[in-house]
């Protein structure tokens, strides 16, 4: 089952985070822990984190946009996995 890629809240006051690089790409393997992209908010720089292994189906995000806290920006499972 494919996992969802969220922009993650870091604080209590943070609402929206803007995809600054992902740094893997559609097609590219995973692990859990890996870094795969670099969000910013008012605040902080930070580089996310895969929750699981696999690769990366569908990136949905555009860098350079800003997205609220859970929008779901992509997808990490199996190859040939439907996405929801």
């Amino acid at each position: 089952m494919a996992v969802e890629i969220i922009m993650p809240q870091l604080g209590l006051t943070m609402e929206t985070g803007t995809i600054i690089k992902w740094l893997k790409n559609e097609g590219d393997a995973v692990t859990e822990s890996d870094p795969i992209l670099e969000i910013e908010t008012e605040k902080l720089s930070y580089e996310v984190e895969a929750t699981a292994s696999g690769i990366i189906l569908k990136i949905i995000g555009v860098e350079g946009e800003e997205y609220p806290i859970t929008t779901v920006i992509g997808y990490i499972g199996e190859p040939g996995e439907v996405l929801p």
